[in-house]
């Protein structure tokens, strides 16, 4: 007597998680909104079908932001709120996150990719692999040039670190071809950008490496 072969469906078969999830940390202040408000038309042009998960500790500040602007239709902005430590959420136990992208999946069938925005942290931040597939930290040149040398797991682990508010540098001190030399060296050669989200310097080779990266776009 032959065997039957039955076809086994898991949960993971019957929901499959089909959206990227990219994650954007830093300190506060770093402009990690601001980058995400110059990538939505970017992304927008490019036909990328997206969503925005943000974090803020007890409040929905950085969605409201987003939702305001008119840059994006609401629904597709999600808030989590830590009630902790920014991190706690986005790497101890990134439950909440993962369940706001389930959400904002099951919500917009087709979706290709989610942005996690981490709230204001420190150096020390970083991404758990079960939130997000490939994450960006964002530093600006207004926190200091000794950033990059203090070598923090944010900069030494992302997978691209973004240096904001370059157009800041002669105004605060800042020789900023050594400090974008430093990144690149204690990053051993992983990829650095330098931007001005405000002016959408940078922003589009933001876009390339995501869509290089986890949309598997040239």
């Amino acid at each position: 007597m032959g065997l039957q072969l039955t076809s086994l469906t898991t949960s993971a078969d019957a929901n499959p998680s089909v959206a990227a999830r990219i994650g954007i940390g830093g300190p506060v202040g770093s402009g990690k909104t601001a980058l995400i408000e110059a990538l939505i038309p970017v992304l927008q042009a490019r036909g990328v079908d997206f969503a925005v998960v943000t974090n803020d500790l007890v409040t929905k500040e950085d969605a409201e932001r987003l939702r305001r602007s008119g840059l994006i239709d609401p629904a597709r902005v999600s808030a989590v709120e830590a009630g902790a430590c920014p991190h706690t959420v986005i790497r101890e136990d990134p439950t909440l996150n993962i369940a706001a992208g389930d959400t904002l999946e099951a919500t917009f069938p087709g979706l290709e990719l989610i942005l996690f925005e981490s709230g204001g942290d420190n150096l020390a931040s970083t991404f758990s692999l079960d939130l997000v597939d490939w994450w960006i930290f964002v530093i600006d040149v207004a926190g200091g040039d000794d950033i990059p040398r203090k070598k923090g797991p944010g900069v030494m682990k992302c997978d691209l670190l973004v240096v904001n508010k370059v157009d800041l540098a002669p105004h605060v001190g800042v020789a900023l071809e050594p400090m974008l030399a430093e990144a690149q060296r204690v990053r051993a050669g992983k990829p650095v950008i330098a931007t001005n989200a405000r002016s959408g310097l940078g922003v589009d080779a933001v876009a390339d490496a995501i869509s290089a990266a986890v949309l598997f776009r040239s």
